[in-house]
């Protein structure tokens, strides 16, 4: 199992409308591609950021070639319409990590 993890710092005088569109459309639309098992998103709290929000949204993925699939055919179109609502609001990296161990039930996927 891999976790994907995007990390976005958002201004915050447009956060709340950046993780109500999150929530209402673009982890659905993540989500509907079938390539990921769960999310979670978090909020960053005690940082020095006074003019910005952080988020984290992580992505739980069965294997490295369902993770590809999402980068290749999937992300590109999805990071434009991200891109395109809050043009020059964000700053956001990804990464990804090999979940070792967890104590979480998991979903089958199929």
């Amino acid at each position: 199992m891999l976790l994907y993890n995007v990390t976005v710092t958002i201004d915050l005088d447009i956060h709340e409308d950046w993780v109500q569109w999150m929530r209402d459309s673009h982890i659905p639309d993540v989500m509907s591609t079938g390539m990921f098992i769960s999310y979670r998103m978090c909020r960053l709290i005690g940082h020095d950021h006074a003019d910005s929000e952080i988020y984290t949204v992580q992505y739980l993925v069965k294997d490295k070639t369902r993770l590809v699939r999402y980068q290749e055919e999937f992300a590109p179109e999805l990071q434009r319409q991200h891109s395109e609502r809050y043009k020059g609001k964000y700053a956001a990296f990804r990464t990804v990590m090999e979940v070792i161990d967890h104590n979480e039930q998991m979903m089958k996927q199929e």
